[in-house]
């Protein structure tokens, strides 16, 4: 251990001009974090596309007035008609179907019409004339909390406006039916009752259990695994290099140096990757401990320790892969790729759907979002390999390829041209 202010020595003037690389790079950075996190969180319904609903009509009709009659058919079509096709991605879909598509977090939410709407809906007209006892119809709103908090706020949103419009228009129509088939003025009770005809119910289709933070556990989780990834390959990266005598060892005002040891640069990336390996499932089964003690709801613990290995294994890696193909360089590269674009396009807090386009067409290759739709589909839907398992598992076993590729092409071409570290040369003279 050597203390590095005992020599003197006359500092170099840094020109100026060398200091607008950092600055250019603190201003690319700060722009890209600002439209990044500022755009995907400013007006997510401003943003909505393709947000799937299901639309479920399970109405028989009835014959009303001596005609047959299908008002669910009615909603139906007039749903479509006037939600935005646009934002939204209507689905009529039997209760079987949309029940599977729930289950799978394919859809955010349900509008189920039953199957005795028209007729409760005439017996309602019916009542407003004849005295008698009379139950509203029904249409159920259906929300799925585990396919996310906000997404579930947004299926309320979009519910509440839809159903507003049916409300009056089966209302007015009805109004209408009463006053041409009535031989007295509606009485007051009656014609409030007109105004809000339908009784929407709203209820979550499979709540979330305790211990999810509302559905945010899996994003938490799932960046943790990533943070644990990236920040650990960045130490291997440095310590191996520190240990080897590559870059020096700081420690406050003292440091250590070491001379360079002959390796190779495909050596030393073998050695980077080992140690990677091994820390990936003490980490993760540290992750599933702490998520036991503080009563985290896991149901597939074993699944979720042998995915959280693989994804932190994937992203060490990759980052120290790139790393040792484009030096100092790649630790930019790395914070971009996994960090400035990664959590805005995960979908973990606000849903792909709600972003702008051009952010989730990032989650077609963005490693985040591949490791949180695996994450959620091993807490919240049983790990089913429909709810975002195989796509997860495979992305996350393809990048994982990617990384290994790119550090073993990149390390041996290096070597076999000769471009040592430091000029050290790692292989016997000829």
């Amino acid at each position: 251990m050597t203390d590095n202010t005992a020599p003197t020595r006359t500092p170099r003037s840094m020109p100026i001009r060398e200091w607008l690389a950092p600055i250019t790079l603190v201003t690319i950075l700060a722009a890209l974090l600002g439209t990044m996190y500022l755009g995907y969180t400013a007006d997510p319904e401003k943003h909505l596309h393709d947000f799937p609903i299901a639309l479920v009509n399970q109405d028989v009709g009835d014959t009303v007035s001596g005609t047959p009659t299908n008002i669910g058919a009615q909603i139906t079509s007039a749903l479509r008609e006037n939600i935005p096709a646009d934002k939204i991605d209507l689905r009529p879909l039997g209760i079987n179907e949309a029940q599977q598509q729930l289950q799978n977090g394919e859809v955010y939410g349900a509008i189920v019409i039953p199957g005795d709407f028209t007729k409760r809906v005439a017996i309602l007209g019916a009542a407003s004339i004849v005295p008698g006892q009379v139950e509203q119809p029904i249409i159920s709103v259906l929300t799925n909390p585990r396919a996310g908090t906000l997404a579930a706020q947004i299926m309320n949103t979009v519910a509440d406006q839809a159903m507003t419009q049916v409300n009056s228009t089966v209302g007015n129509q009805l109004a209408e039916q009463v006053r041409a088939a009535g031989t007295t003025p509606l009485s007051g009770a009656a014609q409030l009752q007109l105004t809000e005809p339908i009784d929407v119910v709203v209820t979550a289709y499979h709540p979330l259990p305790e211990g999810t933070g509302q559905g945010l556990a899996a994003f938490f989780y799932t960046l943790v695994l990533l943070i644990v990834g990236f920040s650990g390959a960045m130490m291997i990266n440095s310590l191996v290099d520190a240990s080897l005598g590559y870059i020096p060892a700081e420690y406050g005002p003292w440091h250590k140096t070491t001379n360079p040891a002959p390796i190779s640069r495909w050596r030393t990336l073998l050695v980077k990757w080992g140690i990677a390996a091994i820390s990936a499932p003490l980490a993760s089964g540290v992750f599933l401990g702490v998520g036991t003690l503080l009563d985290m709801a896991i149901e597939r613990p074993l699944m979720l320790f042998l995915y959280g290995t693989l994804a932190i294994a994937a992203i060490a890696v990759t980052a120290l892969s790139v790393m040792a193909a484009f030096g100092t360089a790649g630790l930019m590269i790395n914070l971009i790729v996994f960090v400035v674009l990664g959590i805005p396009s995960s979908s973990g807090t606000i849903p792909l759907e709600a972003t702008p386009r051009w952010i989730a067409d990032m989650a077609t290759f963005e490693p985040m979002h591949q490791i949180y739709l695996a994450v959620r589909a091993i807490l919240f839907f049983d790990g089913h390999l429909e709810a975002g398992m195989a796509q997860g598992l495979w992305m996350t076993c393809a990048g994982l390829a990617i990384g290994l590729l790119v550090g073993a092409v990149a390390t041996n071409t290096y070597d076999l041209r000769g471009m040592w570290r430091l000029g050290i040369e790692h292989a016997p003279a000829r």
